[in-house]
């Protein structure tokens, strides 16, 4: 029995999500790095190797795995294609390093090494006859060769010879490796950096906006710094039981009703309304984007109006009361009439899952590869598994974001079962230990190897009692944060830019929403905060440590009303530290706590800062900073660390 004689242990590896049920995340060109306990009976030595490989590849990569401390082992690659990848860990007892290890021992003990010696020298033979290598040979030769002992055991030692037995001759024959190798999605770039800004299409004109007059957007959008532009739903809407303004439940004529009502005698989720334009204007205005940087993302809302074709043509595909009428949406006591859900346990499951998932490629054909999902954990989880999974499987660079203000192991499942990315409770936290607890959570537990926090200030849903209360310095405050905090973010706009903080009494609905009528945006208003974004956004893409979320580490301020967090990187040039206010009407001030130790700097080693919201200078020596933030000046600031000191007379000095 071969599993007797497998010495080795295997333990505790990291990372890995439910015992490999579920793959860890990382995007293309990111590291990762593997660690695992591993050890054998004995003062054997052991050797371990990590193995790598796509699943669009045969072979795997072989990688040498270092011993930290305390039987901890370590390996790191980086990812090297989009889609699926898998990584294993395989693990033996070093016989020849073993006994390289005892000879010095006993020669250091002057005992005797004879035998010992004709031992390894077998080994060395052994190796030999399974693949001649000239150079092992030679070493072979040189130490049945040797003057004395000495010389012999200094031969037999040398790390050449180690490595050349390890290359030729590593002895696996009862190797241990991992149940089943660790699954590992590589998703594009944009599903670990990106900028969202959300658009409601028919508000794009002077009248009935078109995908036309959403290109005439694009410029300005591209310009504050977005890189995704994520539409509403472009479907036709329903009439039956269409909402009024400000969800009113009598809708008068001329009302739109609400995009996600989906469906209409015109078409379902793979049609658009006919006010919007074609399918060939779609492709024009998606190229369009694409020219500028931007990525559009289309919303995918799976539940249909009253009026949608498969209410006719799949009855079956929703639940209908003991009075034939069909079941509403509603999740008591709020109700949505005119919106019907799909009965995911109808008999008929497979046809609805496959007829959803040809939705997507839909889409997909039309060039759209990032989709926002409309509350995903109101449907099974296994079919958002599925689906995800076998549209990977064709096109690996699609993006979900999974919109689901909900409780948080649902959300973290959703994230484990193959969404990109998350929106979070960070609109909702405001206070200075509300963040750093947060936060903390999601950047310094096992989900930030599986969940991908997207930072939304405001959605068309939510404008939080803080935005409806505050002023500028509020929205700079919660742009910033989310833009800096995490490193996908997104606003709905203009209604963010503009500071829109009109709701209706009591609850975080804006009033006169865009989600029931056509809006007319004063995009030029000169109190727009769109340049403040776009600062905002050129610092993120020209600051390497602003494309990840996992490397945020908060420091001490004497001052509960300012944070003040780090964002390190492996590059020391681009080391950022940023100091926020969260009082918006009081000028705040306090004492900075600077890692001195971990930035390389020394205790009385004068250094560059460079504050890059208003381009100044300075010199900091020390670890402590005073600092004063004036919100009616600049709440924010943002400061890149620099070692290497100029002449002080090229710098200005402030607070």
């Amino acid at each position: 029995m071969e599993e007797g004689r497998r010495r080795v242990v295997i333990s505790n590896v990291s990372p890995q999500i439910e015992a490999g049920r579920f793959a860890i995340k990382r995007v293309i060109g990111e590291e990762v790095v593997v660690e695992a306990d591993i050890f054998t009976d004995g003062h054997y030595k052991v050797a371990a190797y990590l193995y790598v490989r796509s699943d669009r590849e045969a072979e795997w990569q072989e990688i040498v795995m270092e011993p930290k401390s305390n039987d901890r082992w370590l390996g790191r690659f980086i990812t090297q294609a989009i889609g699926m990848s898998f990584y294993n860990i395989i693990a033996w007892i070093d016989y020849f390093e073993t006994w390289q290890k005892d000879l010095e021992k006993k020669f250091k003990a002057a005992s005797p090494i004879e035998i010992d010696l004709q031992i390894g020298l077998q080994m060395i033979q052994e190796a030999l006859c399974c693949r001649e290598e000239q150079q092992l040979r030679e070493w072979l030769l040189a130490i049945e060769g040797a003057r004395n002992q000495k010389q012999a055991i200094l031969l037999a030692t040398d790390p050449t010879l180690t490595q050349l037995m390890r290359n030729c001759y590593p002895n696996r024959q009862w190797e241990t490796t991992l149940p089943h190798p660790l699954p590992l999605s590589v998703d594009p770039p944009k599903a670990g950096f990106s900028a969202w800004y959300e658009l409601f299409p028919r508000s794009s004109g002077e009248q009935s906006g078109t995908f036309k007059d959403c290109e005439e957007l694009l410029p300005g959008i591209a310009k504050m710094g977005f890189d995704v532009l994520y539409l509403s739903p472009i479907h036709p809407i329903g009439i039956s039981k269409r909402k009024g303004k400000n969800n009113s439940s009598d809708a008068l004529a001329g009302d739109l009703g609400s995009p996600w009502a989906i469906g209409s005698q015109v078409g379902g989720h793979k049609t658009i309304h006919p006010e919007l334009g074609t399918e060939e204007e779609l492709r024009h205005f998606v190229q369009a984007a694409t020219y500028l940087g931007l990525d559009v993302a289309l919303d995918i809302a799976f539940q249909c109006s009253l009026d949608h074709p498969y209410v006719k043509e799949h009855p079956n595909w929703f639940r209908w009361r003991p009075d034939q009428t069909i079941q509403y949406a509603e999740n008591p006591p709020k109700k949505y009439e005119d919106i019907v859900p799909f009965f995911f346990e109808t008999e008929a499951w497979q046809a609805l899952w496959e007829e959803l998932r040809s939705i997507f490629l839909h889409w997909i054909r039309l060039g759209i590869k990032i989709f926002r999902i409309d509350n995903p954990h109101t449907k099974p989880f296994p079919f958002w598994e599925w689906v995800i999974r076998t549209i990977k499987q064709d096109f690996p660079d699609v993006i979900f974001l999974a919109e689901a203000f909900t409780r948080p192991k649902v959300m973290y499942w959703l994230a484990k079962i193959g969404f990109s990315q998350s929106y979070t409770y960070f609109a909702w936290r405001h206070t200075k230990q509300e963040l750093i607890e947060y936060l903390t959570e999601l950047t310094s537990t096992d989900l930030k190897e599986y969940f991908r926090p997207n930072f939304w200030p405001n959605t068309p849903d939510i404008l939080t009692e803080e935005l409806q209360m505050g002023n500028k310095a509020t929205f700079m405050v919660r742009f910033a944060l989310a833009a800096t905090l995490s490193s996908n973010y997104g606003i709905y706009g203009p209604a963010f830019e503009l500071m829109i903080q009109d709701a209706l009494p009591g609850t975080e609905e804006y009033r006169d929403s865009e989600k029931y009528e056509r809006k007319r945006w004063n995009r030029n208003d000169p109190k727009s905060l769109a340049s403040f974004i776009a600062q905002i956004n050129q610092i993120r893409r020209e600051n390497e440590a602003l494309h990840m979320t996992a490397n945020l580490q908060f420091l001490p301020v004497d001052n509960a009303n300012i944070l003040c967090y780090g964002k390190f990187c492996e590059n020391p040039s681009n080391n950022l530290l940023i100091v926020v206010s969260l009082d918006a009407f009081n000028l705040q001030e306090g004492t900075l706590t600077i890692p001195l130790e971990e930035l390389g700097i020394q205790p009385q080693e004068p250094y560059r800062v460079h504050e890059l919201l208003s381009d100044r200078y300075a010199i900091w020596e020390g670890g402590s900073q005073p600092m004063i933030l004036h919100p009616k000046d600049m709440p924010v600031k943002i400061f890149r660390i620099q070692r290497r000191l100029l002449r002080e007379m090229d710098f200005e000095y402030f607070m």
